[in-house]
């Protein structure tokens, strides 16, 4: 399917890995030129239509500056993708074995970073009068996962936010969407498996695969890992003219779990 998006730009805070570095080199796949903005960007290669910069979602002002940057790099900018997130790094089953304080870095990062992103970027896509804004949420924003309570509601947060950007940015040919990921082989994923076994004795504790397996075998119907390069196939897929009337959606790519919970 040719998505016609060669020439444009795409830029993807939070991209210097997992699903957001998949995001990117599916852009750079389709031609694009591709903005990553990360903390920590010093590993990427160079690559032809790549540009990397240090930025921090948990400020506003770094949101605009690296902006900024990238325009007068790039010249314009079609696509923004929000694949920055923070787990607590503890496990959060019941509520309470957490400290109100464990939510404090995490909606900072995952809920106020997804805003301060939409305040940087929103009101230069609508004056541009076109453009897509798309948040990587979780199957945790809709399910009430009992794993890391701060990361469940921070993502479903973002899931009511992106709705209410959809609206408000819809009469200037702005599209806001969301992917949602099930299990996926990445740091934040493995955080969770390390936090599980914390408290465990030494004849209770899983390796991380045979915790995996045993949790998507429980969880997903399809019974199969997910991969960071499905989501830049339809990160990339959302940013094309074929998805001109999508708008306002959560996309699972989960194997089924939210649909079996």
């Amino acid at each position: 399917m040719e998505l016609g998006l060669s020439g444009q730009t795409a830029i993807v805070i939070g991209g210097a890995s997992g699903i957001g570095w998949a995001i990117a080199e599916a852009f750079l796949q389709e031609h694009c030129q591709v903005g990553v903005v990360d903390l920590h960007v010093e590993g990427l290669a160079r690559r032809a239509g790549l540009e990397s910069v240090v930025g921090d979602i948990r400020s506003f002002q770094s949101m605009e500056e690296t902006r900024d940057g990238l325009i007068k790099c790039f010249g314009r900018i079609d696509h923004v993708i929000v694949a920055a997130a923070k787990g607590s790094g503890r496990f959060g089953f019941p509520f309470w074995n957490l400290d109100p304080d464990d939510w404090r870095e995490v909606l900072e990062v995952s809920l106020q970073g997804s805003v301060n992103v939409a305040h940087a970027y929103g009101p230069y896509l609508a004056n541009q009068g076109a453009g897509t804004l798309l948040f990587l949420t979780s199957v945790a924003g809709q399910i009430g996962s009992q794993t890391d309570p701060p990361y469940s509601a921070a993502k479903a947060a973002v899931i009511n936010f992106m709705q209410v950007a959809a609206k408000d940015l819809a009469p200037y040919q702005v599209r806001v969407n969301a992917l949602s990921p099930g299990m996926v082989k990445t740091r934040l994923n493995r955080a969770v498996w390390e936090a599980s076994q914390a408290d465990l004795s030494e004849s209770e504790r899983q390796s991380y695969e045979d915790w995996a397996q045993a949790k998507i075998a429980h969880i997903a119907p399809l019974g199969e890992w997910q991969t960071p390069p499905e989501f830049g196939s339809l990160a990339t897929y959302l940013a094309s003219h074929h998805a001109r009337n999508i708008t306002g959606q959560t996309l699972n790519i989960d194997g089924g779990q939210v649909m079996h919970h």
